[in-house]
């Protein structure tokens, strides 16, 4: 094979792209978003810090070992955001809607789930509003979006 088309293949493959081209979505109250995600330690940990902006239509799915309640903070995050916390069923059991950027390090505060969830999507804040989202709605994963373990 000619070696031009090796070396794009390899950096594809490195890249963790889906190699059959799907795209990495999730659909919530009708709505399809673009995500990352984040389902290691380290990627949960960091999530959207230090971004100045997020696209319109996309989002960050964080993706937990197991279904306990969970509480996110706003720590070193400079946009704000809706945060939307599902259970294994992938329905949503809570939201904290429009949190607001928080550059106090530490002494930011967190947003609980007060439910057990497994999923949470962080997306643009007022989506959740836009959508008109109630808790029991339904998350839908792409394919390409490993299932939990």
């Amino acid at each position: 094979m000619n070696a031009r088309l090796l070396i794009p293949m390899f950096a594809l493959l490195l890249s963790g792209c889906p190699a059959s081209g799907q795209s990495t979505w999730v659909e919530v109250g009708g709505q399809r978003y673009q995500v990352e995600l984040a389902d290691t330690d380290p990627e949960r940990a960091r999530g959207l810090m230090f971004r100045d902006a997020m696209d319109s239509g996309a989002g960050m799915l964080f993706i937990h070992e197991r279904e306990e309640p969970q509480a996110y903070w706003m720590k070193n995050t400079k946009i704000p955001l809706d945060i939307l916390y599902f259970d294994d069923a992938r329905k949503l059991v809570a939201q904290r809607r429009n949190t607001p950027p928080c550059s106090a390090g530490d002494a930011c505060p967190s947003y609980p789930s007060n439910a057990p969830a497994r999923y949470v999507l962080e997306l643009n804040a007022g989506e959740a509003d836009r959508l008109k989202l109630q808790d029991g709605a339904e998350l839908k994963l792409s394919e390409s979006i490993p299932p939990a373990k």
